[in-house]
């Protein structure tokens, strides 16, 4: 799909779009971050093991999900929800997208600080009662390599896609981002972040065509959060 097309036009319909939701508000939410979370922490004894793993089953289920019901029963490829090359010019502009996302999401913080929020959950928790390579390790496969994937490829590639072209612009950017934030529950503290990230990383999707530069941003900040929590 060349230039801008994707944006104008795709053969999903509210099936599609409908079936995915549920998926992620009914299974993921219900199913995954309660009964099979509270399974993993229960054989880990470890929050931040057990978080991983969830994590992995979330990307595991939403990218199956999005094959089965998006993709494959329409004979399309994975380059239709983003996973895309996109043009040179904008390497240069990744740095400064990711710059632009640490100093939204730092004004953020340190406004919802004030009402004594925190952005700390269990896993970062976790990692700080025990530094060592293998956790630091973990910590960065989980929150810089397989959120940034998953999440890119389903809410960027597939929701804000899906609403850009029903919607336009502005309305696919708010509309999806306030899905992504509400997909992080029960993480409340972290929300404003997560709406706020979900803004920038749409609107590189918006500019690129891709999906590649949102996963390279969300991961590089995401890696950034777990140093500070180390060092922190």
């Amino acid at each position: 799909m060349k230039d801008s097309a994707w944006k104008q036009k795709d053969i999903w319909t509210k099936k599609e779009f409908t079936l995915l939701l549920l998926l992620e508000f009914i299974f993921v939410i219900v199913v995954i971050k309660y009964a099979i979370q509270s399974f993993y922490e229960n054989w880990f004894n470890n929050t931040l093991y057990s978080g991983t793993l969830t994590g992995l089953t979330i990307a595991i289920v939403l990218l199956t999900g999005l094959y089965v019901v998006a993709l494959r029963p329409k004979k399309l490829s994975w380059r239709e929800v983003g996973l895309r090359n996109f043009s040179t010019k904008f390497w240069w502009k990744i740095p400064f997208w990711l710059l632009i996302t640490i100093i939204l999401s730092v004004i953020v913080m340190l406004l919802t600080s004030f009402l004594g929020n925190s952005v700390d959950n269990s896993k970062t928790e976790s990692l700080q009662q025990n530094i060592n390579f293998f956790t630091i390790l973990i910590g960065v496969i989980s929150a810089g390599v397989i959120s940034p994937i998953y999440e890119e490829i389903f809410y960027r590639g597939f929701v804000y896609r899906w609403l850009r072209v029903r919607l336009g612009m502005n309305w696919g950017i708010v509309i999806s981002s306030l899905i992504f934030t509400v997909a992080h529950f029960p993480t409340f503290n972290a929300m404003p972040v997560n709406f706020i990230t979900g803004v920038v990383f749409a609107w590189t999707y918006e500019k690129t065509g891709s999906v590649i530069p949102g996963i390279i941003i969300h991961g590089a900040f995401n890696t950034i959060a777990v140093v500070l929590t180390v060092i922190g």
